[in-house]
Parts: structure tokens; C-alpha cells; sequence
């Protein structure tokens, strides 16, 4: 063996396509790693930190729209955060998981992928790998929804339907006479800081973003994934019934008047976006992903009168093509057939008479 060729070419093409393209896989895993936690991070600083402030909006004195009774914290709500963080957490992975195995397991042995080299020293399995593709993508799309919700918050500064409640302004030392009067004081609110802080934070509804963007995920996983034989109604029953959940979400918080419609509405619209895009644009609607064929020409390696001859591509003898217009219940009457010369023969500098 030549020591001069480089340690590739002595292995097979697909294993040695591998070697070389592993530095690449490793720079990208490590790449999506960092996107993953600038991610995180920047969902962390918007929702527990200060580094984003809130814009101060003003309000007309005595405005209705703003008046209506403070209900409490979040943690007091009929759906609490954490009962909704809880469900969006567990219903995609629990669906994701029970359909990557029952798809694993059902799936004929010569349809399931082979194992699958992803770093120098990483082997993963394909069900492995679907798994963590799956709802590694689910995971960033949770954080990103988290990120423009509260993006819309911080920048709009919108108020709560309870804002007033909650701000206690005290009308007699803003002079407020009429109810066309706008107060922009950023010490009017009398109330507690967190509180009014939160009170600023309605739109658009981060509750009814997470819960659509859990519900429209998981239902297209469903719809696209499962395989239901025997009846055409379980696969429907699921996906409304998730939606139904998210659209409760957004009802009780228009009810007890801790967000607007327009909110919800807002929130919905983000959450359902945000599934859509990550499902067709970046996981494929959850298929398969099959390297494109390369296509190559097919070779002739047949020799005229036994001689050898240079390999050339196949094309196709003007005989058999006059041959087949022959044949042809198309062919044109009036249109006489032209006979073409016999096609010449590409054979090696060598005489007959030599090999005779």
C-alpha cells in the first residue's frame, strides 16, 4: 500500500465520506449547544432579571378599560403557571416518546436506519437520535416563544385590564378632573412595585403563547406521525382536545382579568407560529431525512469483434432508436424515414491482422 495516500483513501467510500465530514458535525453539534444556551440564558434574563426595563406607559384617569378588580397573583389563578409549565412540558415529551417506540418497534427491519456517526467518538442510535432531535427542537421552540413574549411585553408596556387596581393612584394629587386626562408621572402608582411592574406585562399573553405553541407541536406530531388503522376519529379527538386545552388557557385569563383579548389573541398567534416554522422548516414535519442519490451514467463494458475497448458512457445506437420509430404506432407516414450511416467504432490502435 502507498504511504503516500492520505488515511482516507484506503477506506470504503461511505465510511471514508464519514471520517471527513466528522469535523464539521462536531463543529456544528457544538455550534447548536451554544445557540441552545444563549437561548436559555436570554429567556432567563427577561423573565427573573432587571436587565430589561419595562416601558412606562401613561393612562386617563379614571379609564374603565383599566379598572377592573385585582385577582390576586398568578399563583392563585384557576391555571397556575406552574400547572401550565408542567402540562407543556410533559404532554409533548410523553407523545414524542411513545410514538418514537411504538414507530421503532413496528417498523420493518429493513426500513429502519442504520446507526449513525455523528463525532469521533459519538454512536448514535437512531431512535436515540430522533428522540433528542425531536425534542431538543421542541425545547428551543419553547424558550423562543418565552423570549418573544416577553420581548412584546418589555418593549409595549401594555397594561392589565386590573392595572388601576393595582397601581392605586391617588387622583386628588394628580389633579385629575376629567376622564380625558393623561397621567405619564412615573410615580403616580401608589401600589406595590412588583405588583404594578406586573400589571405593565399584558400583552402579548405569554400563559396562551406556551400553551399554543405546546398544542399546535404536539398535535402536528400526532397528525403527521401516527398511524391509525381501524378508525378515522382518534387522531382528530386528540388534536382538538389539546387545542381545546390551550384555548382554556387563554378564556381564564380574559375571565379573571389578568390579560385582554387582543392579548390572547397576540399569543396565539405567536405560539402558533413559532410551532409551524420549527415543524416544516427545520425538523422536515418530522420524516426521515434520506441523503439525495447521486446519479451516474451507467458504463459499457462490452467489446465489438473481441476487441478491447476504451470505457465510454452508454448512449443510445441510432439503429435501435430507427428501430423503435419503427415500432412506434405514432410515427408520421408522410414523413420518410432516414437511414443513417453506419456509426463508427471507437477500438485501440492495434490491427486486426494482429490479433488474428
Amino acid at each position: 500500500m502507498d504511504s503516500s495516500l492520505p488515511p482516507s483513501a484506503s477506506l470504503p467510500p461511505l465510511l471514508s465520506t464519514l471520517v471527513l465530514s466528522n469535523p464539521t458535525r462536531v463543529i456544528m453539534f457544538y455550534f447548536q449547544l451554544v445557540i441552545m444556551a444563549g437561548t436559555v440564558l436570554l429567556a432567563y434574563y427577561f423573565e427573573y432579571t432587571d436587565t430589561f426595563p419595562v416601558h412606562i406607559q401613561g393612562f386617563f384617569c379614571y379609564d374603565k378599560t383599566f379598572s377592573k378588580p385585582y385577582p390576586g397573583p398568578d399563583n392563585t389563578s384557576k391555571i397556575p403557571p406552574i400547572l401550565i409549565y408542567s402540562l407543556v412540558t410533559a404532554i409533548p415529551t410523553l407523545t414524542i416518546l411513545v410514538g418514537e417506540l411504538c414507530a421503532f418497534f413496528t417498523k420493518a427491519e429493513g426500513l429502519q436506519e442504520k446507526t449513525i456517526v455523528t463525532a469521533d467518538c459519538c454512536y448514535f442510535n437512531p431512535l436515540l437520535r430522533r428522540i433528542i432531535r425531536f425534542l431538543g427542537v421542541y425545547a428551543f421552540g419553547l424558550f423562543t416563544t418565552s423570549i418573544f413574549a416577553n420581548a412584546g411585553q418589555v418593549v409595549t408596556g401594555n397594561q392589565t385590564p386590573h392595572f388601576l387596581s393595582a397601581c392605586r393612584p391617588n387622583y386628588t394629587v394628580l389633579g385629575c378632573q376629567s376622564n380625558t386626562q393623561y397621567i405619564t408621572e412615573r410615580r403616580a402608582c401608589t401600589g406595590n412595585p412588583l405588583i404594578v411592574m406586573s400589571a405593565r406585562k399584558s400583552f402579548p399573553s405569554k400563559d396562551a403563547a406556551l400553551s399554543v405553541y405546546s398544542a399546535v407541536y404536539t398535535v402536528m406530531y400526532v397528525t403527521l406521525m401516527f398511524k391509525t388503522k381501524g378508525t378515522r376519529l382518534t387522531k382528530p379527538t386528540v388534536s382538538f382536545t389539546l387545542l381545546c386545552l390551550a384555548m382554556i388557557v387563554g378564556v381564564v385569563r380574559v375571565a379573571e382579568y389578568r390579560n385582554h383579548w387582543a392579548d390572547v389573541l397576540a399569543g396565539f398567534f405567536t405560539g402558533g407560529a413559532i410551532a409551524v416554522f420549527l415543524v416544516t422548516c427545520v425538523i422536515n414535519n418530522f420524516q426521515q431525512m434520506q441523503p439525495t442519490p447521486t446519479a451516474q451514467l451507467p458504463q459499457c463494458h462490452e467489446s465489438t469483434m473481441g476487441m478491447p475497448m476504451v470505457t465510454l458512457p452508454c448512449v443510445e445506437s441510432p439503429v435501435e432508436k430507427l428501430h423503435g420509430d419503427l415500432r412506434s404506432p405514432r410515427s408520421h407516414d408522410h414523413q420518410p424515414y432516414r437511414f443513417p450511416t453506419k456509426p463508427d467504432v471507437l477500438i485501440l490502435s492495434r490491427s486486426i491482422s494482429s490479433e488474428v
